[in-house]
């Protein structure tokens, strides 16, 4: 076996979820072994007949057309044109691919690939009186600087949503894939905060309908600087919960930020709790513990179980985390936690939003889950 594979499943009435999981078993190195991860996972999709949902594969520089070519050949007709999240950080202890997450669904209508600007960029699931749609990869254009660019991902994120109606206000959870975070977070959220205010997300009257969201310091690989992707429910929207402070922490908008903590939103095999990448942040928006690994890992885990609890959701719940480290040697201390829960772990490389911070994890949860 070439990888560790941890699949969660969820049963509904109409419909089964599927999360899998997958982190090499040990240092990739060579192309045999990562045709050798997605056969694998290939494998699980054709055994329980999903379809993808969404996918998320966490590489780095230089591999990026091996990983995609490897991905094809194995998924063979599960491939449906729609490219997966292509996240390229630094290499850690698995080496040239850090793991890969697949949403899937059974057992209910197949998801149809969206078209924007001539190309597949996500799936639109219609199924028992649901309407489930998801994004990857939504890019700006090549030009005009960062700012330039993040308004027009933004504006092609809702382009996408508008086709079935929609708009940011039927989107729970957001990723916002920002290579050099570091260097331009702060104009980022200008960007977002001032688009969410003039679609009435946020600001006088609103209903401060924040998606749950990550921001990290991952690229898309390929000819796009940054990217973003999205889960929305378009119908019904009346399921989706905001949950701007939740657990141990306040609204991130408090101190200029523009997401939820949290975010709840019916999905194809019931309910979804979405905690949004979660830090060693304290109550009044501090960074905790500074230059502390150990110190950052045990209060961001808890700050994640707190926001779990406050939506009902035991540690059994979690179909889903990714744990992002700033370095390898921040990786190799959270190993010594990851038989603490049994959650699903993927464990990527990369720069978080604050020069302190060292590590961050996001979680998604769906109670009464099925092993």
């Amino acid at each position: 076996m070439s990888a560790r594979i941890d699949t969660r499943k969820v049963q509904g009435l109409s419909a089964t979820e599927i999360y899998i999981s997958a982190e090499p078993a040990n240092s990739v190195t060579s192309q045999g072994q990562i045709e050798g991860l997605f056969a694998e996972i290939g494998d699980i999709l054709n055994k329980e007949n999903a379809n993808i949902l969404q996918e998320w594969i966490y590489t780095v520089d230089g591999v990026v057309d091996k990983v995609s070519a490897a991905r094809r050949e194995a998924y063979g007709k599960k491939d449906d044109g729609v490219a997966p999240s292509l996240l390229v950080g630094r290499q850690g202890r698995h080496g040239s691919i850090a793991g890969v997450q697949v949403h899937a669904v059974a057992g209910s209508n197949k998801p149809e690939p969206i078209m924007l600007d001539g190309e597949k960029c996500g799936r639109v699931l219609k199924s028992a009186g649901l309407t489930y749609l998801t994004l990857s990869g939504i890019a700006g254009g090549k030009s005009g600087g960062h700012v330039k660019q993040a308004r027009e991902m933004l504006e092609k994120g809702e382009s996408a949503l508008k086709q079935f109606g929609g708009d940011f206000t039927c989107v729970p959870r957001t990723w916002m894939w920002l290579g050099d975070i570091l260097s331009w977070y702060g104009e980022f959220n200008a960007v977002r905060n001032q688009f969410f205010t003039e679609r009435g997300l946020i600001g006088k009257g609103s209903r401060q309908s924040m998606p749950a969201s990550t921001g990290i310091g991952l690229g898309l690989g390929g000819s796009k600087q940054f990217g973003m992707d999205i889960t929305a429910v378009l119908e019904p929207k009346s399921s989706i919960e905001f949950l701007g402070a939740i657990g141990r922490q306040q609204c991130a908008l408090d101190y200029g930020s523009a997401f939820s903590r949290a975010s709840q939103a019916n999905s194809p095999a019931g309910k979804t709790m979405f905690v949004s990448g979660t830090a060693s942040i304290d109550a009044k928006g501090t960074t905790a513990h500074i230059g502390d690994a150990k110190g950052q890992i045990e209060t961001t885990i808890e700050n994640v179980r707190a926001a779990l609890r406050d939506m009902n959701c035991g540690d059994g719940d979690v179909v889903q985390t990714v744990v992002y480290c700033r370095t390898t040697e921040v990786e190799d201390i959270f190993e010594k936690f990851k038989g603490r829960l049994d959650w699903p772990w993927v464990t990527v490389i990369c720069d978080i939003c604050r020069d302190g911070l060292l590590f961050e994890i996001e979680a998604a949860a769906m109670p009464q889950t099925q092993r």
